[in-house]
Parts: C-alpha cells; sequence; structure tokens
C-alpha cells in the first residue's frame, strides 16, 4: 500500500475520532506542532524509524514533539495505534495528512504573505479582507524579506499580488528603458 493511502486513512480516522469527541482543534494544533519538529529535527524522523528503540521510548519522543505533557488523549491513543500497527514511518505524512483533511473540513485557506519588515497589523487586515473575499477562514504564514524595500507579496488560493516597493521600482525601470529605446 502507498504512503499516501495510508497517511491519509489514518488521519482520516484521528480526524473522526477527534471530532467524535470535540478536540479536533487541539489535535490540529499537536499535529503541527508535531509536523514542524519533524521538520527541524531530522533525527526524530530516524529515531521514530528506528527498529531498536523500544515502542514506549517512541512514544515519549512522539508526546514531547506533539506538545509535551498536555498531548490530548486521542493523540496519545493515535500513537499508540500506529506503533502497535508498526506504521511509525508514515508518521510525518500523517500529520500533513490530518493538517490538510482539516483545513478541509473547517474551510481555512492557507496563503503566504512576505514583507520586508514584520508587521503583525498589516496580516490581520489581509486575513480579515482574504476572509471577506473567500468566505472562509485564512492562515497567513509570514516571511520577512528585507530584500523588498516596503510593501507586501500575498500568494493565496493560488493568486499572486505582488505590492512591494522593489517590484514597482523594476517597473518604472523597464518603462524608461523601453521609452528612451523609442526616442533612439
Amino acid at each position: 500500500m502507498n504512503t499516501g493511502v495510508v497517511s491519509r486513512r489514518f488521519a482520516k480516522a484521528l480526524l473522526e475520532y477527534a471530532k467524535a469527541d470535540k478536540v479536533e482543534d487541539k489535535v490540529y494544533e499537536e499535529m503541527k506542532t508535531l509536523s514542524a519538529h519533524y521538520a527541524e529535527v531530522p533525527a526524530l524522523r530516524q529515531a521514530i524509524g528506528n527498529p531498536v528503540l523500544a515502542r514506549s521510548k517512541k512514544l515519549t519522543l512522539l508526546q514531547e514533539a506533539a506538545g509535551g505533557d498536555g498531548v490530548s488523549k486521542e493523540t496519545r491513543r493515535f500513537f499508540e495505534l500506529v506503533l502497535e500497527d508498526k506504521r511509525e514511518d508514515f508518521l510525518q505524512f500523517m500529520a500533513w495528512s490530518y493538517i490538510d483533511l482539516y483545513r478541509d473540513d473547517k474551510k481555512i485557506l492557507m496563503g503566504r504573505l512576505t514583507t520586508a519588515v514584520p508587521s503583525p497589523k498589516l496580516v490581520s487586515y489581509l486575513e480579515r479582507m482574504a476572509h471577506l473575499l473567500t468566505h472562509g477562514t485564512v492562515e497567513l504564514e509570514q516571511k520577512i524579506d528585507p530584500s523588498l524595500i516596503g510593501g507586501y507579496i500575498i500568494e493565496l488560493a493560488g493568486n499572486r499580488l505582488d505590492a512591494s516597493v522593489v517590484t514597482q521600482l523594476k517597473s518604472i525601470k523597464d518603462q524608461f528603458i523601453a521609452r528612451n529605446r523609442r526616442i533612439v
């Protein structure tokens, strides 16, 4: 069976289980935390996949990576099931699948906002505007890129709006060059 099918089935079962206990939001945060730890700590994947490491140690590692002592009983039970079925190699993909399924279920759109400097007010404003346009919740991942000089670039639902100063300056320069070529 391929990785995507296995991961999606486990993630779907976890979402249904979490929704039944009305803790899907908490499990979502735990899966995001786990996913971030997988990305930040490559040794986590190796440790979880290590056949020599005891299942109890793997469970402890997973709980810590998902949020520590406060991890929900649903997430803990999920980890136990995954380890029992010897599917721990798929766990990172299961976390990603859960995140995707949760966002689909809650109608959450993901976007990326790139600014020259941190701008919490701009993030809040753009999330509200995007919500009005899409009628869904919008989560913007913010990235700082000083080379933009000012302004922002927002990417949402396959669309990109570049309102950065560097792009506007480049446009002015291109227009200037084009005009000078016509004169010569």
